[in-house]
């Protein structure tokens, strides 16, 4: 088991900055929150590395990453780092042909600084959700650059990044490894509507899985891609990721018969790619957090019953954190709400998740991963 720590950055659909790791003030109680996560068993978190913050013209500061790297070290938290989660450094164009060697740069840059700080192997999520980020920022206009019907050409833009800052971190650190997040949707026809099965269908077979085929080298092989970049495969995947095709805004229930559980859905991807897997993101919503993490074990262990190499599970986002475009409105879906009290956002269990957690842990020292490391007490790699 994982926690992942919201770090997303950027510009949001009314032109404001967000910065979610400063938001829920995790970069001022760093250490506290990773003594909370060792307390409760979990040894392995996604963290930001956030690039607005860090580059700084044609020099880097990583004093807004430090405090996260000690904490890391002093409580045997093993860290993976994103490097992109929606924000760009100051001057990007994120169309320009310049984005690949300006990314790769920056990862490189970043690479030899944690390889200073913490033992290898180092674990990256070079571009976080480029297929979400794409439709977000490219049709939508949710995030900066705020583009309507240039979805496709973004995506292929920052896989292109993503691919180009790979291999400039694996020439400085040959063993890191790569956990390449996105998200894992799946879509119906609506009952109403089965004229539209042939686009659920391509939409299921291309969309899903392109962002992921042009880092294997499947698609697009002038971007240079290949399967040692696609690497370990991540799915963010959450109570919303199944609808009715064109009808995003309204999920299917989780007691539609069409709805596929989640040991199916992480067999579908390991059919196609037979790689290592995490499930780099998930959770629900308030009340169901508890109920859905004991749902989330039964997943759990059908799926590495079935062999399949499933590495890491992360509860996401470990911390209740403001919505994106209301800062007013706060997301209760992690093992710890912040509740204001003065300046400070003091953090409070949501004690049916934590047994919840407890009874996971339970479950799972039972089993054995193919490597015959206990499942409870595997640390990623």
């Amino acid at each position: 088991m994982m926690g992942g720590f919201e770090c997303a950055t950027g510009i949001n659909r009314h032109g404001d900055a967000i910065d979610q790791i400063a938001a829920t003030q995790h970069d001022l109680f760093v250490r506290d929150d990773y003594a909370r996560l060792a307390d409760a068993g979990i040894l392995v978190a996604r963290e930001g590395v956030r690039w607005p913050l860090v580059e700084r013209g044609a020099s880097f500061d990583f004093s807004s990453l430090d405090p996260m790297l000690c904490a890391a070290a002093e409580f045997g938290i093993q860290l993976v780092l994103d490097l992109f989660h929606y924000g760009f450094a100051d001057g990007v164009d994120p169309f320009s042909d310049e984005l690949p060697d300006r990314f790769a740069r920056y990862g490189a840059a970043v690479c030899e600084h944690v390889a200073r700080k913490l033992p290898g192997p180092l674990l990256f999520t070079p571009v976080n959700e480029p297929s979400y980020f794409a439709w977000a920022a490219g049709d939508e206009g949710l995030f900066w650059p705020h583009e309507r019907g240039r979805g496709p050409e973004l995506k292929r833009r920052m896989v292109h990044a993503a691919i180009a800052c790979i291999d400039a971190i694996r020439a400085i650190c040959p063993d890191a490894r790569f956990l390449n997040a996105d998200p894992l949707c799946r879509v119906v026809a609506p009952a109403h509507a089965p004229e539209l099965a042939d686009g659920a269908k391509w939409f299921n077979e291309n969309a899903v899985f392109e962002a992921w085929d042009i880092l294997a080298g499947r698609v697009h092989p002038e971007l240079g891609g290949s399967r040692s970049h696609l690497d370990i495969v991540g799915l963010n995947y959450y109570w919303t990721n199944q609808w009715e095709h064109t009808i995003p805004d309204s999920p299917l229930c989780e007691s539609d018969e069409r709805c596929w559980p989640l040991r199916d859905l992480v067999r579908w991807v390991w059919h196609r790619y037979q790689a290592e897997i995490v499930i780099t993101e998930t959770s629900h919503y308030g009340d169901r957090r508890g109920p859905y993490l004991n749902s989330l074990v039964d997943e759990i262990e059908a799926i590495l019953d079935e062999g399949i190499p499933l590495r890491g599970v992360c509860l996401y986002p470990i911390l209740g954190m403001p919505e994106w475009h209301d800062s007013t409105a706060w997301a209760r879906m992690g093992l710890w709400d912040l509740i204001p009290d003065k300046e400070r956002l003091e953090r409070v269990v949501h004690a049916p998740m934590l047994e919840a957690l407890k009874e996971a842990q339970r479950r799972l020292e039972g089993l054995t991963l193919p490597s015959g490391a206990p499942a409870a007490r595997f640390r990623l790699l």
